[in-house]
């Protein structure tokens, strides 16, 4: 079973949203026969606890706070691989979507070192079963593309906002909070209804994990009403509505709901705030008030 982690190898392992009990149990295994562990900033103390031999390495890697360049840490991956250690690269999600996984996996191949790939729980999975919601419907959510709202600074976002604005598609943006007005306004001028369903998931699958729904138009004042820089996922489509929030089953989920006020919504007549809390997550709805 553990032949497939030889001395000299790295993988690149998915250390999902970053709940531990999503972590593939092939991820786990991974982590207690590494040596050494190079891990994102957004991987989560908890899967962090599960590296309990190896030597663990902060390569950082969040927005504007990278601790380490893309060519360094290619280069540790190397060394540490020839100097005859087991190598985990361990990527917060899934190493294939928006991990740079292409580079480290091109690295290896020009030093001659085995790599291989461990995937992982991907942020819009979790986000959406957290806020019992799918990312497909039959027949009017087709289908599903994942998005980067990350732009170099001062350059504006390069995306085809008329093959996103279709309304057969459910759109999951990754660091999109920044651009979060921007990604709205783009949308709905190139077709996307202004009440197109929307879900905010920050620190998706985490005990502090906070879901706002809202709709298109009011995307800009949601990621604003979630507080802070945590990290944001953005969810746009006619899948982000739950069934099971808005039906009477909302009562063996949710154990407390109220209405709650906030500065950030004073002066706000189109939208409703309610805090709708659960252990050990807190879930937001946010929708238009009725008229």
């Amino acid at each position: 079973m553990d032949d497939d982690f030889a001395a000299g190898t790295v993988w690149l392992v998915g250390a999902g949203p970053g709940d531990p009990d999503l972590l593939t149990r092939k991820a786990e295994r991974l982590l207690r026969l590494a040596d050494i562990v190079f891990h994102d900033a957004l991987v989560s103390a908890g899967v962090l606890n599960l590296v309990t031999r190896a030597e663990r390495v902060s390569v950082g890697k969040r927005a504007g706070r990278h601790s380490k360049d893309q060519r360094t840490i290619d280069a540790l991956i190397v060394e540490a691989a020839r100097a005859g250690k087991r190598v985990v690269r361990l990527k917060g999600g899934d190493p294939s979507i928006f991990g740079r996984s292409a580079e480290e996996l091109a690295a290896c191949a020009a030093h001659g070192v085995p790599v291989r790939i461990c995937p992982g729980i991907t942020a819009a999975s979790a986000a959406a079963a957290n806020g019992l919601a799918s990312l497909t419907l039959r027949g009017s959510a087709r289908q599903l593309t994942f998005v980067t709202a990350h732009a170099r600074s001062g350059e504006a976002l390069d995306l085809d906002w008329a093959a996103l604005a279709r309304t057969n598609t459910t759109l999951a943006i990754y660091m999109g909070r920044a651009a979060a007005p921007d990604i709205a306004s783009a949308l709905i001028g190139a077709g996307r209804a202004p009440d197109t369903p929307v879900m905010i998931a920050v620190n998706v699958s985490l005990p502090n994990e906070r879901l706002l729904r809202g709709r298109l138009d009011a995307l800009g004042f949601l990621v604003k009403a979630a507080g802070n820089d945590d990290p944001t996922l953005l969810v746009i489509g006619e899948a982000c509505i739950s069934p099971a929030v808005y039906s009477f089953t909302i009562d063996e989920h949710i154990s407390n709901d109220r209405q709650i006020k906030s500065s950030a919504i004073a002066g706000r007549s189109d939208v409703h705030l309610t805090n709708c809390s659960r252990t050990p997550l807190h879930n937001f709805n946010l929708t238009p008030t009725e008229k």
